[in-house]
This record gives C-alpha cells, structure tokens and sequence, in this order.
C-alpha cells in the first residue's frame, strides 16, 4: 500500500489520506482513468469528463474494415516487460497477454533504393560511406560505440534530479544528429543508426533533444520481451472505465477551466448546452496539443502557459494493409522492417492472428505523416502501397483493403504524442506536471515516459497521489 490509501495496481484502496474531495478529471484517456479510478479506490468523489464517445484517447485498435477479426492499433503497439504499472493494471483487470514475436529470420532494411536482409552475424555492404573502423565493427558495433557506451553512464532518469547534473544536461542542448557526430560518427554511420525507431519522433533525430532519445533508450535497457493484449490494447481503458461507468461523462469537451486557491471549475459542452462543473481539484489529462486550445482564467503562470503553446507533438500517419495471404511469412521474410523512405517503418500487426489474411502497416512520422495525412483516403492507401511493396514485392497481388489513421486530424489530439526539441527537456520540463492551483496536470508528456502507456498510468498515478494528500 502507497501513501493516501492508493493501490499499486493489485491492492484495495483504503480511506483517503486527507479530507474527501470533489474532483472532476477532464479526460479519459489511460491517464484520466487511472487518476479517476485509483481517486474513487480512496473514497473521493469522482467525475471524468471525455470528448469522445468512448474512452482510450490514443489507445485505439482499428477492427473496421478489416476481415476475419483481424484488428491492428491505431496507437500504442507494445507493452516492454519492464513496464510495471502497465503489466500490473492488465493484471489487476484480468486482461490476456500474448509476447510480441517477429517472424521470418533476420531483419530487413530498404536503403538508398536497396532491399537488405540482414541475418545475425552477416556481413553488409551498405549504400553509404563508412569508416574502415565502421564496416568493420557492422550496424550493431557502430550503435554500441556511438550510443551503447553512452548509456552506461546516464544513470536512471526516473531519480529525482537526474536533468541537473551537467554531464547529463549537455545532451539536452545537442540535438541526436549532433550527439552521434560528437562521438564520431561518420554522416553514413549517422545516416544508417537513425534509421527507423529513432526517426519516429518529432520531424525526425536531428530536430529532437538527444537526451530525450537516450532517456528513452536508458529507460528500455531492462527490457527483454514485449507484450500486446490479444483482441486490441484498447481493452485496458476499457476496463478501466467500465468499472466507473456512473462516473464517465462522454461526448463532453471542456470549453473553460477555471483554475483557483481553494477550488476550480470546468466549463463542458453537453448535448449542445453549456454546463458549469465545480470541483475541489481538477485533473487535465489533455495534449497540451488540445489544451492550448481551450480558455484558461485566470491565467496559468507564465511558465506553465510557456509549456503548453511550446510543446511539440509528432505528427503520425499510420496506414494499413489487408492481404488475402501472410506471403511475407510463406517466403520466410522478417515482418517488420526499417526504410529510408517516407513510409519509414513496416510492421505487421497480424503476426500473432490467427487465418491465412494478415495486415501490413505502414508508420510515417514528421514532414512524410503531413504529407500523407494531406491526401485523400484512396491517395493514402495507394501511396502507402508503392511504398510497401518496394519492400515486399508480393504486395500487389495479394492486397484486398486499407484504412488510415492520421493523428493530426484527430481534433481530441492533434498529433500522436509528445516530442521535445533541444533545450526543452530543461528549459519546459519543470512546469510540464506542476500543478497550477487546483489544476492538476497528467499525461504521456508529463511523465518520465513519454510516448508510451506505463508514461499516461505513471503521471495519472502521481496526480491521484498529490489529490489525495492534499490538505
């Protein structure tokens, strides 16, 4: 049991640590949930007010119009075992979990107009200029002596003051381009190690803080298997909120927070009527993408005000790919891979799903998302199927449907999750999860981990904390 009465995932909740309040918690996304769910657990009065017409925010799975049940996510894909909290509340509802496995052998890369698949110990001729050192060593000896040998020494970024020491510092104010020619990197060293997972945030590594992509990377060390929860992520909001059914109001955006000393109010529409809703304490468990957006007064301070006009969402664009066959797999090819062109990453959703109909995705992120989330729905589709099939020729022929998700269109998010550009880890860090009043604040972006589930229940959770010991 934690402080407050509050469960760490498996525990009952127990009396609230401080007098019973009034919270209204704007937001049902997993951290709108968990602060509403863990708040209720220790006995205070619980509203949660949502803009859709469902809960998950970002953790969606697309079901439509896929056949066969076959169903892929619209947002986060994978649960890394050293995911606590995330594991704990899967476990706590009872929910199934499967490992996330590759198929086929080796990995595949598509490079400078180039297919290659790359199996454990082969050596590779890459399409770009290296050092006599760097094709000696091949990919995985250049990113352990440009990245792995760093990690050794950054600590754990979830200890209270870890931004303050200067030799952790300094790599927020480089960016990750900067940061791998700064330990001698070769620009085709440069060119193949940010390929992929690195070029997934914000408009791509040489636009991100590298102490934001080397947080990420610390963070993930310990982390030996992945898991998914069969049938769609989306079940774990799901059971949060259906166990707080009475205390979930939908199709409710929040047009006005009112922040205070002593109380705050929300301001929702509701079947095309205003409605004033006050509280003792308010969680926002909005993007700041969205609550920039919406009038605030009196005024948060001007840090906090800083913070959430400055902070960068990525913008994403996810396309998918029904076949009528798995053919990838009955060639024995990887079903994922990593490419240079706009599509960027390949993976399939399907892997684990039954039926001999699989799907194939495509994950664009930065200026190429933009691009693609621009076109029409055809356009994106046949866009995306050019792409694919350079990489998998077979594509054409077995190809039935697609679908699309562009996070940017979606107004109760506008762009997948947050990024921070050099200096802000430092200089926006600080004000992102402070509490302004009565105001609250949680969220992917306010938690030592972002773009992923553990980061939404870790804030939730902290918030929840802050609430019940309130005086």
């Amino acid at each position: 049991m934690v402080a407050g009465g509050l469960s760490a995932c498996s525990l009952p909740g127990g009396p609230p640590a401080g007098p019973r309040k009034r919270v209204i918690v704007v937001g049902a996304g997993l951290a709108g949930l968990v602060a509403g769910w863990e708040l209720g657990r220790a006995g205070h009065d619980v509203t949660i007010v949502e803009a859709r017409g469902e809960p998950g925010g970002r953790v969606q799975t697309l079901r439509a119009p896929f056949a066969d049940g076959l169903y892929a996510e619209a947002g986060p894909i994978f649960i890394p075992d050293n995911h606590d909290l995330t594991l704990g509340y899967v476990r706590l509802f009872d929910l199934p979990l499967e490992p996330v496995e590759s198929r086929g052998t080796g990995k595949i890369y598509f490079v400078r107009g180039r297919r290659f698949v790359v199996t454990r110990g082969a050596r590779v001729t890459w399409p770009v200029e290296l050092t006599p050192e760097e094709e000696s060593l091949g990919l995985s000896g250049m990113w352990q002596k440009y990245i792995g040998a760093a990690l050794e020494g950054l600590g754990d970024p979830r200890t209270p003051g870890w931004l303050a020491d200067p030799a952790i510092e300094r790599y927020d104010r480089m960016n990750g381009v900067e940061f791998l020619r700064s330990r001698g990197a070769s620009p085709g060293a440069v060119a193949l190690l940010t390929l992929g997972y690195p070029d997934l945030s914000g408009d791509g590594l040489e636009t991100n803080s590298a102490l934001l992509w080397l947080r990420d990377l610390a963070l993930g060390q310990t982390a030996k298997q992945t898991y998914a929860i069969p049938g769609g992520n989306d079940q774990l909001p799901r059971a949060f909120a259906a166990r707080m059914r009475e205390r979930i109001l939908y199709e409710a955006p929040v047009v006005r927070i009112e922040p205070g000393e002593t109380a705050a109010r929300v301001v929702i529409r509701r079947a095309g009527a205003y409605q004033m809703l006050r509280a003792d304490h308010v969680v926002c468990a909005l993007p700041f993408s969205v609550l920039r957006r919406i009038e605030v007064s009196p005024r948060f301070s001007t840090q906090k005000q800083r913070a959430i006009a400055d902070l960068p969402y990525t913008s994403v664009a996810r396309v998918y790919l029904q076949c009528r066959r798995k053919f990838w797999q009955e060639e024995g090819l990887p079903s994922s891979a990593t490419t240079d062109l706009a599509i960027k990453w390949i993976w399939e959703p399907t892997v684990s799903q039954r039926g001999p109909r699989g799907i194939l995705e495509s994950y664009s992120a930065g200026g190429p998302a933009r691009e693609i989330a621009a076109m029409r729905e055809a356009d994106r589709i046949a866009f995306a199927l050019d792409g694919v099939a350079r990489v998998y020729p077979r594509l054409r022929d077995s190809f039935e449907v697609g679908a699309s998700k562009c996070w940017d269109e979606d107004p109760w998010a506008r762009g997948a999750y947050a990024w921070f550009r050099p200096g802000q880890l430092a200089s926006l860090g600080p004000h992102i999860a402070r509490a302004e009043g009565r105001v609250h604040f949680a969220g992917e972006h306010a938690s030592t981990w972002p773009q992923w589930m553990q980061g939404a229940l870790e804030s939730g959770l902290r918030v929840a904390r802050e609430i019940d010991e309130a005086p």
